[in-house]
């Protein structure tokens, strides 16, 4: 059932200030990174340099993700082997993701820095590689992962501004200053306060109309099933995106994540009457054909309850059904504007967590799932 939009949201929750804050922090975390260019490059320079180099982004959960929405924007300017692999994958199977010989790069991210497996992949990274160095990017000062490195020798621990460290349940401007960060350390001539003005300019005014001044964002239907689809790193915005409804609804809607030329090979069975369907749609001139081609025979199937594309530049074929462009076309590069479309899948995951009766800042209040995730047990590796 339709139903009408309604003239304000409840803005008090912690979740809610920390998605709106975050164009303001985006400043501040570009404005550190610039401060401590001499501190990164003495770090990081030498280690470009090395022949066979191997960066692992590498995190838990959501701070995961970022590993896998940046190594597609990493990977060709650096000219480097950039690999995303997950802290939970690495803790349980060390031997099978390190390379004893192999000079490593281990970028952590960690919102708290208290998550057990972020500081067992850090000591089993050193245990396991024989050149091993480490990049810590947290927003956590009181951390373990800072606390326990930061003054290693073979570490360098950067500090996002405090007030990203959420106290939220999800993570919201946490993670994307930590993917800011981490772009503008290893790629300052593209990511930086100049280049990322628009970015910023375009997130203050999706804030204010979809969140502030609340407009209708994807409809006020109700949907059992949502499936957010992008190519590339889009694809980690993607799964970003779903796993926000999931969290801050506590399962109550089931979510799916996808790239538009995997979905065709069996995920594209989830959709029925009850999805809703939002494709990322890339800048990329080559990758978006293929976006397009999806978005259309989603539309064309007439099977979803809705299929909204989000895009940045204008296209007819976007135009034709339901879509959004960024209030103004920036023509960036997909990281830059992969900021502006998680930012409509955060302030969407946060008006339905309303609408389902959920408390955002706390939607497992039985403790099933936990900010800081618990019960995790570290075995020693012997070697």
């Amino acid at each position: 059932m339709t139903q009408s939009a309604p003239t304000s949201y409840n803005l008090d929750y912690a979740t809610a200030q920390e998605i709106i804050q975050q164009p303001a922090t985006w400043h501040k975390t570009l404005l550190m990174v610039e401060q401590e260019r001499s501190r990164i490059d003495a770090f990081l320079q030498p280690l470009l340099a090395q022949a066979g180099l191997r960066i692992i982004l590498t995190g838990a959960g959501t701070s995961a993700f970022i590993g896998k929405i940046l190594v597609p924007a990493l990977t060709p300017k650096l000219n480097l082997r950039v690999e995303a692999i997950p802290t939970t994958d690495l803790v349980s199977n060390p031997l099978d993701y390190f390379s004893s010989g192999c000079p490593t790069l281990l970028v952590s991210f960690g919102r708290s820095g208290n998550s057990p497996e972020s500081v067992a992949a850090v000591e089993l990274a050193n245990q396991t590689v024989k050149q091993c160095f480490h990049l810590i990017i947290t927003c956590n000062e009181s951390g373990r992962l800072h606390q326990r490195f930061a003054h290693s020798a073979n570490t360098l621990s950067l500090l996002t501004p405090p007030e990203t460290h959420d106290r939220g349940f999800a993570m919201t401007s946490s993670v994307s200053n930590m993917m800011l960060g981490c772009l503008a350390v290893f790629a300052p001539k593209q990511y930086n306060r100049e280049s990322f003005l628009p970015i910023i300019e375009n997130s203050q005014q999706i804030i204010a109309q979809y969140l502030q001044r609340p407009a209708p964002l994807f409809g006020q239907d109700d949907f059992n099933r949502v499936v957010y689809l992008g190519s590339g790193g889009l694809q980690g915005i993607a799964q970003e995106s779903a796993l926000k409804i999931l969290e801050l609804t506590a399962g109550k809607i089931g979510t799916l994540f996808d790239s538009p030329t995997g979905f065709r090979h069996g995920p594209k069975s989830i959709v029925d009457r009850n999805t809703l369907v939002v494709v990322f749609i890339s800048n990329s001139t080559y990758t978006r054909k293929y976006d397009l081609d999806l978005l259309a025979e989603l539309r064309n199937d007439n099977v979803a309850r809705r299929v909204i594309a989000i895009a940045d530049k204008n296209a007819g074929e976007i135009s034709t059904g339901e879509h959004l462009y960024l209030p103004k076309t920036t023509n960036a590069d997909d990281a830059h504007i992969g900021f502006c479309y998680l930012l409509y899948a955060q302030i969407y995951a946060y008006l339905t967590s309303l609408k389902s009766g959920a408390s955002p800042d706390n939607p497992s209040p039985t403790g099933v799932v936990n900010r800081v995730v618990e019960g995790v047990v570290i075995h020693k590796l012997k070697i």
